[in-house]
């Protein structure tokens, strides 16, 4: 109770009447880290030798170390430029994927790719954020990307968030909210501009 109090009084800290968050006092919020330290550091050299390499352009050795790690990548993955993975043990990905170069998956928590879905160069996928309002805890919701999901080059995909079947998302697009099947859907924030298929 008492550490409630200092944190309520850090968020109303003013200073020519405007609120400062106190960062040394935000905490882990809801995210449950699912390995040790140890598993963690290790991940961290590995991810930047090999994962996040672009002298090693072949998929199998990414997808190899990933399963390694507790990935569950399926079948026809195609890996061949450089990514990065936070945590391989909360990600689970379909059939038949594509990475673009540099695409970024932040998984604090559980991430699942369906089949058939391609994820583009510079893609940022988060499953966290920081309580703005109050005290800056992280957060973290689950990440839900459908089969045949196409996300393009630069876009955000924030946490909570499910992509339906067959929907693409524009370049430079930020998704802050679900998305329904077999859309086209731009801006930031994301906005729905046609049907993807038409009769």
């Amino acid at each position: 109770m008492a550490q409630e109090g200092a944190r309520h009084a850090a968020a109303n800290t003013q200073g020519n009447g405007v609120h400062v968050i106190d960062l040394s006092l935000a905490g882990k919020g809801n995210y449950v880290a699912k390995r040790g330290k140890f598993t963690e550091l290790v991940w961290f050299f590995l991810e930047a030798a090999i994962i996040n390499n672009k002298f090693i352009p072949v998929s199998g050795i990414r997808v190899w170390l990933l399963r390694r790690f507790g990935a569950r990548i399926g079948a026809g993955c195609r890996m061949p430029h450089p990514i990065r993975v936070k945590a391989p043990w909360n990600l689970e990905v379909g059939d038949n994927c594509w990475f673009g170069v540099n695409a970024w998956i932040y998984n604090q928590t559980s991430i699942r790719i369906g089949s058939n879905v391609c994820i583009s160069q510079d893609a940022f996928l988060t499953t966290g954020s920081h309580d703005l309002a109050t005290n800056m805890d992280l957060h973290v919701k689950p990440i839900v990307i459908e089969d045949g999901v196409w996300i393009t080059s630069k876009c955000v995909v924030q946490m909570g968030v499910t992509i339906g079947r067959s929907t693409v998302v524009t370049p430079l697009s930020v998704v802050h909210r679900s998305l329904e099947a077999e859309g086209v859907y731009g801006g930031n924030p994301v906005r729905f501009i046609r049907k993807r298929f038409t009769a």
